[in-house]
């Protein structure tokens, strides 16, 4: 089996080819960034191409792969969505295209929670038939629930084609903290305190929760996905949900209350004097996701997390604290991020 994956060094990138290439059935990982990476992982080629409008031919890279994992995604600029746009949907739309054309048999699309339009009033979790039209103030789940919506169609005009959309909760891994922090928070967080006893509070935004996964957790359904004969999409989830109370708890710091409209208020004002990447409207999403339920992966790729949500996000925090980072440009330790990692995978 031959397997392509776009977007093949960043946080699930890198943990997907590891995942894929483990599996004596897989003959070939081709993993495709933007830049040739120094990392080497056993049973993994790399290959350097961008899927952007007139980037590399996709069809030939295509050929002859018996799936294509997608996940390459430009999460910056958030000041400029035209260009995002143009990397995300355009860039994705090529990806599936070019699988038509390649005559590729599996489509796992990395999808996501932010897809999904806002969740019910009484909080209970969702499964994969809530509707997906995203939260339509921020680039990130407009982005996601576009290309839901040309799936849609896609799959109807090939029928031949397997497509499996996956849609993960956040997450995290120790090697992607330095990438999150640059993606998210920018030099404003000062990464060498957030250590367990040296963090004086942690501003707990009024209805703030979240659902993590840790990223390796999601490879091992990736994995599933491509060499199993599914379709269509699954959520992927660890227990159990959190708040800032229990990113607290890791830190062994306090929490200081903090309305959600301050909250986005002090956002918005950093964002629009570029002192941090992410944008305001990406808050208002995230206070508005549903929790999802990992039911139907459960039960048809067989999938369960090893580590829970709680020892994601520790992980995650442990190594935010240490700078750490992989051979790669987007997971680049802090320190050595140079010019152009705008965390685009």
């Amino acid at each position: 089996m031959r397997v392509v994956v776009t977007g093949a060094t960043g946080n699930a990138g890198t943990s997907v080819v590891r995942e894929l290439a483990s599996d004596r059935m897989v003959g070939e990982v081709l993993g495709i960034a933007r830049r040739t990476p120094e990392l080497h992982v056993g049973g993994v080629r790399w290959v350097a191409a961008d899927i952007d409008p007139g980037g590399a031919d996709l069809d030939a890279l295509f050929a002859g792969a018996d799936a294509v994992v997608h996940l390459a995604w430009k999460f910056q600029p958030t000041h400029d969505p035209v260009e995002t746009w143009r990397t995300n949907v355009l860039g994705g739309i090529r990806v599936f295209e070019a699988c038509a054309r390649a005559g590729v048999r599996a489509l796992v699309h990395a999808s996501s929670v932010g897809a999904y339009s806002p969740g019910p009033t009484d909080g209970r979790p969702v499964d994969e038939s809530w509707p997906t039209h995203g939260w339509p103030g921020a680039a990130y789940t407009r982005e996601k629930a576009y290309l839901e919506r040309y799936l849609d169609g896609f799959q109807l005009a090939h029928p031949e084609l397997r497509v499996v959309r996956m849609r993960p909760a956040f997450l995290f891994k120790e090697e992607a903290a330095s990438e999150q922090r640059r993606i998210f928070a920018g030099p404003l967080l000062p990464w060498r305190i957030v250590r367990p006893g040296l963090l004086p509070a942690l501003p707990a935004v009024a209805g703030l929760r979240f659902q993590a996964l840790h990223t390796d957790d999601a490879a091992r359904a990736y994995h599933a996905a491509v060499v199993r004969p599914v379709r269509g999409p699954f959520n992927l989830v660890a227990e159990p949900v959190l708040d800032t109370a229990a990113v607290a708890r890791l830190l062994d710091t306090r929490t200081v209350p903090l309305p959600a409209a301050a909250a986005r208020a002090a956002l918005a004002a950093a964002w629009r004097m570029h002192l941090v990447p992410a944008a305001p409207g990406l808050l208002d999403a995230v206070l508005r996701l549903p929790l999802i339920d990992a039911g139907r992966a459960r039960d048809e790729l067989d999938w369960t997390p090893d580590l829970s949500a709680e020892e994601a996000v520790g992980e995650f925090l442990a190594g935010l604290g240490r700078g750490a980072g992989l051979a790669t440009v987007p997971l680049a330790a802090a320190g050595t991020a140079g010019p152009g990692r705008s965390g685009r995978e």
